[in-house]
């Protein structure tokens, strides 16, 4: 497999979310539904099924060092073992392009200089590096 030079360390991640509002009184046993509702989210069978069904590998780490155990695929089980390996080097990089390490102005202004430079056959490196910078400091 090819790399982009510098990142053959470095584990880009997106997180799926599941918030519960906070309630302000527990009527009808509702904080204990949230509670439950967590509490199967994060269980090792849903964590599973989801990630088998989405095509990622389960937020628990203790489901990942054999996940050849747990039916995953061969594309899921290398991506554990990347995950892993890059936690304890401290590789683990949020992902930018799904709003987990910037705002969305930032990501916009980058977004905009790559989109142009990768468009235009004749752009010229540096120039575009200065536009990077410009517009990530005007976005900021």
């Amino acid at each position: 497999m090819r790399t982009v030079p510098g990142t053959d360390k470095a584990f880009t991640y997106n997180i799926d979310s599941l918030a519960v509002f906070k309630l302000k009184a527990d009527r009808k046993g509702d904080i204990a539904a949230q509670q439950d509702l967590a509490k199967v989210a994060l269980g090792k069978d849903f964590q599973k099924v989801f990630s088998i069904n989405k095509g990622s590998i389960p937020v628990r780490t203790d489901m990942l060092n054999d996940m050849s155990a747990e039916g995953f695929d061969s594309c899921a089980q290398a991506s554990a073992k990347d995950f892993l390996a890059d936690e304890k080097t401290g590789g683990l990089q949020p992902s930018m392009a799904h709003n987990m390490a910037t705002s969305l102005a930032v990501q916009g202004a980058i977004f905009d200089v790559v989109t142009n430079f990768m468009n235009d056959k004749d752009a010229d490196p540096a120039k575009a590096s200065a536009q990077l910078a410009s517009a990530v400091k005007a976005a900021q």
